[in-house]
């Protein structure tokens, strides 16, 4: 099988983006399954290189995507005038250069000339966009022309969904709805099959309030919303079960029995999550055209700079969107040009027999 090609964006150069893509490319080890695209201010990338003392790795300087090459680093420029860089500091300097290498990068993804992306970490507060950013996951998806995507995380132990994303929590609950619902567990499953190659993957959904409302005293969400979204759900083929309350769902590890998680919103998902697999979890926006991942972590500003960043969920990133990759690739060629059935094929090849 070919190697995918995989862009990767700089994320906010005040953060540590630049950093972990300069330490998980070090190593040849991701350039015998891949062909990396960074899209960065090569300034930027240099800086990084500099103040790290980092010989490796080199890269090549390309205008476009068809002039790259395999086993090497290829980076296309994505504005070439010098910025301060200050780790660690918010600035609207840095937003712009980190909203320019996403919407070079997504030229090409629109274009179909990516396999997968990956996304280094950006501050939303500096990113000025119309509508207001919230995100890579809705951004992303817009430009691709999804109208429905799930944020998904990950690692080898459990698998999170967010139901609404980055919302404040007073708009969770009206944001809340049996559509909704059904939807994302559509979506969830069928990403579940096609990118993990899970056959019957099995969906827990959480309730809303604390106890999942105890009967209606702390809230009417869960009786009169998630059940019989759940239930709805069960006649569309998604084998899903709930709702658990988040509390003792997580603190009895009932997740384990799951192949995924369906929180309502971001804090009770992730928190959890990233008090399991911060270091090592991804970010998947499962729905999308294209494959896109992303380390689990934010901008890090307070160690950015500081040369001491972890690059193994980066790394994990890059690795899982080769993974998901190649798994929706085997999935599409063997469900392609499936062979007919009929009841009566066995019946009418004994009466050519006899």
């Amino acid at each position: 099988m070919t190697k995918p090609i995989i862009g990767i964006t700089q994320g906010d150069p005040n953060g540590v983006g630049l950093e972990v893509i300069i330490k998980a490319f070090e190593h040849p080890l991701l350039y015998d399954h891949c062909i990396p695209v960074v899209y960065a201010n090569p300034k930027s990338f240099a800086f990084y290189k500099k103040l790290m003392n980092a010989e490796a790795p080199a890269y090549v300087l390309v205008k476009d995507i068809s002039e790259i090459k395999g086993n090497q680093l290829n980076l296309i420029a994505c504005g070439n005038e010098p910025i301060e860089i200050q780790p660690g500091t918010v600035a609207e300097a840095a937003g712009n250069e980190a909203l320019a290498a996403i919407d070079r990068m997504l030229i090409d993804a629109v274009a179909g000339k990516l396999h997968a992306i990956v996304t280094a970490p950006v501050d939303k507060s500096n990113i000025r966009t119309t509508p207001v950013f919230t995100g890579h996951t809705a951004y992303i998806s817009k430009a691709l022309g999804v109208d429905q995507s799930l944020m998904m995380l990950y690692n080898d132990d459990i698998r999170v969904g967010l139901l609404t994303e980055h919302l404040p929590l007073s708009k969770v609950p009206e944001s809340v709805n049996k559509d909704l619902i059904v939807s994302k567990l559509k979506l969830a499953s069928d990403s579940l099959r096609r990118d993990f190659g899970i056959v019957k993957p099995k969906i827990a959904v959480l309730g809303l309030n604390p106890h999942n409302g105890d009967n209606g005293t702390m809230g009417m969400e869960e009786k009169d919303i998630i059940i019989p979204a759940v239930e709805a759900a069960k006649t569309q083929g998604v084998f899903c079960f709930g709702p658990y309350s988040a509390d003792g769902f997580f603190g009895m590890k009932s997740y384990k029995s799951f192949d995924m998680v369906l929180a309502m919103y971001h804090d009770q998902g992730l928190i959890p999550f990233k008090s399991m697999a911060f270091d090592d979890g991804v970010n998947y926006t499962a729905g999308l055209p294209v494959v896109r991942t992303s380390p689990d972590h934010g901008t890090a500003y307070d160690i950015a700079g500081k040369n001491i960043a972890s690059p193994l969920s980066f790394s994990n990133a890059v690795f899982a969107a080769i993974d998901i990759h190649h798994q929706r690739h085997n999935t599409d060629q063997l469900k392609a040009n499936p062979l007919g059935y009929s009841d009566l094929r066995r019946e009418r090849f004994r009466l050519e027999q006899a």
